[in-house]
């Protein structure tokens, strides 16, 4: 791809199509933007080609023979525009977002055309579980209950309404996603010295450079969350506080400054909401909530909305007393009438006073090299695996490469892309390069490789970057999403690693990692002072630790009503008309602070509007009851022992990981624990018991 910090081409690489090499890794050196053009259309022919056959196919074909005519040409057009999505969202360009946008239709009606197949629908119903392993009937399960979600069962006008629906939404989300992006990244204000009192000397230096680079005076300061977040948390200047965050709260609203309303979301997200109304009922479902439970553990829209409110219940009391111990720190401060943009700075004081140490002291302890150390380190023990850099191909010099092996054999390879710049899709997450699988073509493993993708300050002039300890909590989860693709032992692909698991568990291993980051035997191994090269100061963690909880009922409150603000705008029909009423009646219902009315978080709540969330944001909060129960395991048994446990580390990764979707998420936990779930686990770790 022509991009400056694209990786130099070399000679062999010129002609060479990186979307039509499956050879093995993929080839991000020789990715030109023109072949998406040159390739996506062939691989949708070769597959739609072997999805007609099977089809019109008059012997009979049992799993192996769907699985080599249909499976082996999916799962390449899968890898080919996997891999044209991953750089969409990571190294954004006019080029590729024109090329991307133009294949976007015509991939979108494939996966329609498989998905509401009626006659590959037949093709598995005529199959019998009772001849497959497992696996493969575990499979053919989650494939009929897909074909039926998929459309297959519709006939004539509804069935090509269906259709219309997915390349209409599949468009919309793509241009929700955009408008998020280039609203962040259209606003910048170029600060004076004076005005960043208070911020930490790192964001001022990268402030600084920023500036330098776009040929600015001053410090450049960006919505990028890097440079967002330690000004709301630190700048002593409440009129600076109040610029960035009225900015950061309309962005890709109708709320935005006359020049950013070319990004307004509202028609965008509201029509995407009727769309898949109309999606859910032409089902037979009574709205998209419904819908989206077909593939959930829960079983009802009231149980997902009584488990929310239950635990709002549970955390009003002590968001209530977070909020009067602000008010008071702020009189304390001289903030008579805090604002909504007061809050976050408020609580870093109060903080400070009250455990008597900084974010920024914290800091200077976690440098990314160590902490990355630190995180293969209980990885490594934990589940008996060794992880090794190696070279392969990136799309930027920052992304390192890596593979996972147990006893000399490999696992599975992962990239890491840890730092935020421009064209980058705020956030961070997991994908998937390719699955583990036994290939019908080949018969050969196919071992996985995985994306891991994260948003982090960059060191400024040459120095290690410094991460904040929810930044440290950040790549230990997405490290886990990570294990659950990689270390899969299931060799059946559309069960193996995270596919087929039930979207309201897919989080149970992502945020069981995160416990680790409190347990002192890990931290202290993944700390050095950035200047002394001292690991962190038991005294300093246990402050850290002392303050855990602190505001854990705000942060619970905020949380749900995210979540339930989801939940409602899916449940309703007709659909909703305005979602601000919406979002204000669920505050209203949960919430205990209060914000400005032009604030607009839906308009770039991309999870649900442009990711996978979409009526089921409540996943982090249902999968975190899962994982704070599954680490309680740990917890005793380090109260025990005092140590990890290589035995319980080989129970959680065979009764876990290895099995991704091969199972139920309930029979996977049962085998864990012994028992099903308990929410005491979430509550006493919150500090809400």
């Amino acid at each position: 791809m022509n991009h400056p910090t694209a990786p130099a081409q070399n000679h062999q690489s010129q002609n060479h199509n990186a979307l039509l090499d499956f050879s093995g890794l993929p080839r991000f050196d020789c990715f030109e933007v023109d072949q998406i053009a040159q390739s996506i259309p062939l691989l949708l022919k070769q597959a739609k080609d072997a999805l007609h056959e099977i089809e019109e196919s008059s012997s009979p074909l049992n799993w192996e023979a769907i699985s080599l005519k249909l499976d082996v040409p999916v799962e390449k057009l899968t890898r080919s525009w996997g891999m044209v999505s991953h750089l969409n969202s990571v190294l954004d360009s006019p080029a590729l977002r024109a090329a991307y946008n133009e294949a976007l239709p015509l991939v979108t009606e494939f996966w329609t055309q498989l998905g509401s197949s009626t006659a590959l629908f037949e093709r598995f119903q005529s199959l019998n579980p009772k001849d497959l392993n497992a696996e493969q009937a575990k499979a053919l399960e989650n494939a009929l209950r897909n074909f039926v979600l998929g459309g297959a069962q519709l006939q004539g006008k509804e069935k090509e309404r269906f259709a219309q629906l997915q390349e209409k939404m599949a468009e919309l989300s793509q241009k929700f996603s955009e408008n998020v992006l280039d609203a962040t990244d259209a606003w910048s204000y170029n600060a004076s010295l004076e005005e960043l009192e208070g911020i930490p000397p790192e964001v001022i230096q990268a402030c600084l450079e920023a500036a330098r680079a776009n040929g600015e005076s001053g410090y450049r300061l960006t919505l990028k969350m890097p440079v967002y977040l330690p000004i709301m948390q630190f700048a002593k200047n409440r009129a600076l506080r109040e610029k960035l965050y009225t900015a950061y709260q309309t962005r890709a609203c109708d709320q935005s400054a006359s020049e950013f309303l070319k990004f307004d979301n509202t028609q965008v997200l509201h029509e995407i909401l009727r769309l898949r109304l109309e999606e859910a009922q032409l089902l037979g479902f009574e709205n998209f909530a419904q819908l989206s439970l077909a593939s959930k553990m829960a079983n009802s829209q009231d149980e997902v909305s009584d488990f929310l409110l239950q635990l709002a219940m549970k955390a009003k009391p002590f968001a209530l007393q977070d909020l009067e111990d602000m008010r008071q720190h702020a009189k304390r401060l001289g903030i008579e009438n805090p604002q909504a943009w007061d809050w976050t700075f408020i609580g870093e004081r109060l903080k400070e006073s009250k455990y008597a140490f900084s974010e920024t002291e914290v800091k200077a302890y976690f440098p990314y090299p160590r902490v990355l150390e630190g995180l293969f380190q209980i990885v490594q023990t934990l589940f008996e695996v060794s992880i090794q850099k190696e070279h392969a191909p990136t799309w930027h010099p920052d992304v390192e490469f890596y593979r996972l092996e147990r006893q000399g054999q490999l696992i599975g390879q992962f990239y890491l892309d840890p730092f935020a710049r421009n064209s980058k899709r705020a956030g961070a997450w997991m994908d998937d390069v390719r699955g583990r699988w036994l290939r019908p073509d080949t018969h050969t493993l196919q071992t996985p490789v995985a994306y891991l993708v994260c948003n982090f300050a960059k060191g400024t002039e040459g120095a290690q970057a410094l991460l904040t300890h929810d930044d440290v909590i950040t790549l230990f989860h997405e490290f886990g999403h990570g294990l659950h693709h990689l270390m899969t032992q299931v060799n059946e692909l559309d069960v193996s690693g995270i596919n087929g698991v039930e979207w309201d568990a897919v989080e149970l291993p992502s945020q069981f990692m995160e416990n680790f980051c409190w347990q002192w035997s890990v931290v202290q191994n993944m700390t050095a002072h950035h200047q002394s090269g001292e690991p962190m100061p038991k005294a300093l963690f246990d402050k850290m630790l002392q303050a855990k909880n602190f505001q854990s009922g705000l942060q619970m409150l905020r949380q749900i009503e995210f979540s339930l603000f989801d939940w409602m705008i899916h449940a309703q029909t007709p659909s909703v008309e305005d979602v601000a009423v919406v979002l204000k009646q669920v505050r209203e219902q949960v919430s205990v602070v209060a914000v400005p009315d032009f604030c607009r978080p839906a308009h770039s709540f991309s999870h649900i509007f442009a990711g996978g969330y979409a009526a089921g944001y409540y996943s982090y909060k249902w999968a975190e009851v899962l994982s704070a129960d599954a680490y309680a395991a740990i917890e005793e048994q380090l109260s025990n022992e005092g140590t990890f446990s290589a035995a319980m580390g080989e129970s959680y990764r065979k009764n876990i990981l290895e099995v991704g979707g091969s199972r139920s998420a309930m029979t996977s936990f049962v085998a864990f624990r012994g028992r099903e779930p308990s929410i005491d686990a979430l509550l006493r770790h919150q500090g809400l018991n």
